[in-house]
């Protein structure tokens, strides 16, 4: 090596009874090192650049960062979505102003899934690499473009009299265009290094995409026999809205089951998890102040344990992650 800074490569060399360890800077400030366990036999050749979270290196060879741009279009978004988590902390204030009128239990419905979203925003945007940005883009395109064609079919719950419904229909509109474009531009790159799923969990990731597809598109083309199985009222525009998130958690997984790159497999276990536990705490938080849930009810068991299941399947896949984080930062 060569000064501080990691001069040019020299050839690789090892010493017996003792590790050598190589370093070299490349063009774009990655560090690529080789180490070589003489007594095991064992070696170890890439280049990585440390995470903004610090939770593991994120290997630079399959994992660009994405354009500056991107990172200023995730904070827009995180500022507008927190006006949507407004909806469950902070009912009374945010309902009045939505651009249409909802219901308690839409309300904190809504609030929940915003608020998931943000967290998953907010890792965007910290990463800002090809992965999670990859997943994050291809749920958020397939999300924005649902809500965007149920708005426009639906324009007789819109109050236009409120700057609120212009500003829901200028965000979607152009999140479909912004991450549309992102995607289009990468169409041709592969994803980033993935983790090597059991045979058990690709057969588990698979039938999750598929009830979640099913149970999306089902919302979507048959919004009333769907949503009449939910523990409370919901009328067609809002079981097509509702559709979205099961339609985007879908493209999601099957993203993930094709090939898990650790941080997709990390926002997605987050966006699941965070779903599943605000739905259920926003409806048992709404139903302490309006008493209209039967508890005991077949469409409110089941609803709780969609959820419940779509909230633990989250868990598995952050627990997971993290185990895959923690095995490469010790390596």
């Amino acid at each position: 090596m060569a000064g501080p800074g990691f001069g040019p490569r020299t050839p690789s060399y090892a010493e017996r009874d003792r590790t050598a360890i190589r370093m070299d800077r490349s063009d774009d400030s990655s560090i690529c090192m080789r180490r070589i366990f003489t007594g095991r036999k064992r070696h170890y050749d890439g280049c990585m650049a440390h995470s903004s979270l610090g939770l593991s290196p994120v290997p630079t060879s399959n994992n660009p960062p994405l354009p500056a741009a991107l990172r200023l279009f995730s904070a827009g978004v995180i500022i507008v979505l927190i006006v949507g988590a407004g909806l469950f902390f902070a009912p009374a204030l945010v309902k009045p102003r939505w651009p249409w009128p909802v219901t308690p239990f839409s309300a904190r419905f809504l609030g929940g899934f915003y608020t998931a979203e943000m967290a998953v925003m907010a890792a965007l945007l910290v990463w800002n690499r090809w992965s999670p940005g990859r997943l994050v883009l291809v749920m958020a395109f397939i999300f924005t473009v649902i809500v965007s064609a149920v708005s426009l079919i639906n324009l007789g719950y819109f109050n236009f009299g409120r700057k609120a419904t212009w500003l829901w229909f200028l965000v979607y509109l152009g999140s479909v265009a912004v991450s549309g474009l992102f995607l289009w531009r990468a169409r041709a790159r592969p994803s980033a290094k993935g983790v090597t799923l059991s045979p058990a969990w690709r057969s588990y990731m698979l039938a999750e995409t598929a009830i979640l597809g099913v149970y999306g598109f089902g919302m979507l083309l048959f919004p009333l026999m769907v949503s009449s199985t939910w523990p409370w009222p919901v009328d067609p525009f809002h079981a097509q809205v509702y559709s979205a998130i099961f339609l985007a958690g879908a493209g999601g997984t099957y993203l993930v089951w094709k090939s898990a790159p650790r941080e997709e497999l990390l926002v997605l276990g987050l966006a699941q998890f965070l779903v599943g536990l605000l739905s259920i705490l926003g409806l048992v938080i709404t139903d302490a102040a309006v008493h209209r849930i039967d508890w005991t009810a077949a469409a409110t068991l089941g609803w709780l344990a969609l959820f419940g299941w779509i909230g633990i399947s989250g868990a598995f896949k952050l627990y997971t992650a993290s185990r895959y984080f923690g095995s490469h930062s010790t390596a």
